[in-house]
């Protein structure tokens, strides 16, 4: 994927690394260890394979940024979905090690950490859960999911010269969700 966009392009400037699946709503004793290896290789390792190609070209060139999507449950526990809030604080985890390591080499590395938007995944858990996600939505302060362009503003703001002074930081667009 790099190395294509580098062919087409000539260079890779910014990387987001977005990726985010659940595992089934299950208490951790019954939960599959093969649903639990699924997300984290997809959320996780998903996240490290991307960074670790896109570095290695930025490194090169002694610039970039790169912004890897968290979510608001990798700062917080969120019960029945232990695969995915470990993912999701191993890409915080990720992020500021690989943070630390890259910032004097130009290349500057953060996390967004989306609270409840309105995309296909929250639709369909609350197609599929809608008890436990109208639960979730009833505890979100400005009373309504996010969008996806407000999260996507979150992300192009810490790609800007504007945010060039943030380096390994999780920011959390979620409504005031995790204020509480």
């Amino acid at each position: 994927m790099v190395e294509q966009t580098i062919t087409e392009f000539g260079r890779v400037d910014i990387g987001f690394n977005n990726a985010g699946v659940h595992a089934p709503v299950a208490e951790t004793a019954d939960a599959l260890g093969e649903d639990f290896d699924r997300v984290i290789a997809i959320n996780l390792r998903g996240i490290w394979n991307c960074m670790k190609y896109e570095l290695r070209h930025m490194r090169h060139r002694g610039s970039g940024t790169i912004v890897n999507c968290s979510s608001q449950s990798g700062l917080i526990g969120t019960a029945g979905l232990e695969a995915y809030t470990a993912s999701k604080h191993g890409v915080i985890g990720l992020t500021r090690s690989a943070a630390l390591e890259y910032a004097a080499k130009g290349i500057r590395i953060n996390a967004v950490c989306p609270g409840s938007t309105d995309t296909p995944m929250v639709a369909n858990a609350l197609a599929n859960e809608p008890e436990r996600m109208n639960a979730v939505m009833k505890e979100i302060p400005v009373g309504r999911l996010g969008r996806p362009e407000e999260i996507a503003s979150a992300v192009l703001w810490l790609c800007s010269p504007g945010a060039g002074f943030m380096v390994g930081q999780a920011i959390v667009p979620d409504g005031g969700y995790t204020v509480r």
